[in-house]
């Protein structure tokens, strides 16, 4: 065999990694601070690439911003199987998860304030999603009969948790990610039950995983 990967020579892989990793971080940053309506220009001006290169891999910013999706999609997917095949119980691999997802956030926010509700679920939108629910049921439901995971919190609620723990906050750098992992110390300690103990009644019922794809996916005003 070459030295190819997916059709194409690895240095080039590479390459059109590093692009895709830039772009995305500067998208980010471009919708978190002007919203959807940012103009590409400057998404290519931040992230160093020429339109034409960026063009070439994206041809609308729809694409762009679906290839960013299903990336955010398969990086959690990610984490939460290295989570649970690494640690060495349940609660630890939940705990670890939800603080690898916030230690790696980047500047700029969750993509679903960001972009939900604007584009159509493609099948690999779908396929993504569904690997990430799967992921998070196993994750979740190994909590759950560890009876470490107070029983009224469902997997579909770690997406919506997430956005609640990784919105923007008025405090800079560092001192944000420590506010963001403080947090979650303070999260999971609510979270987290003993087999014998019964935890506080919630206001409010779990949401579920189709609310969640309306929230994805459907048409803005």
């Amino acid at each position: 065999m070459g030295d190819t990967y997916a059709g194409k020579p690895r240095g080039r892989q590479r390459e059109a990694d590093r692009n895709d990793a830039r772009l995305f971080q500067a998208a980010r940053e471009v919708f978190a601070e002007r919203g959807w309506d940012a103009p590409v220009s400057e998404i290519a001006r931040r992230a160093g690439i020429g339109m034409g290169s960026l063009y070439r891999r994206y041809p609308s910013k729809e694409l762009l911003a679906q290839r960013m999706r299903i990336a955010a999609m398969e990086h959690l997917v990610a984490q939460a199987r290295a989570a649970i095949s690494e640690e060495p119980d349940p609660w630890s691999a939940f705990a670890r998860f939800l603080r690898d997802v916030l230690s790696a956030q980047e500047p700029g926010g969750a993509l679903l304030p960001l972009i939900g509700g604007r584009l159509p679920a493609t099948d690999d939108i779908v396929n993504a999603a569904d690997r990430l629910r799967a992921a998070l049921d196993d994750l979740v439901g190994d909590a759950h009969r560890a009876g470490v995971l107070r029983t009224d919190f469902t997997s579909a609620d770690v997406p919506l948790l997430l956005e609640h723990l990784t919105a923007r906050i008025p405090v800079a750098g560092e001192r944000a990610g420590a506010l963001h992992l403080r947090y979650l110390d303070l999260v999971l300690a609510g979270l987290r039950t003993a087999p014998s103990a019964e935890p506080t009644a919630l206001t409010s019922p779990a949401p579920s995983w189709a609310e969640l794809r309306e929230l994805w996916n459907a048409p803005k005003e």
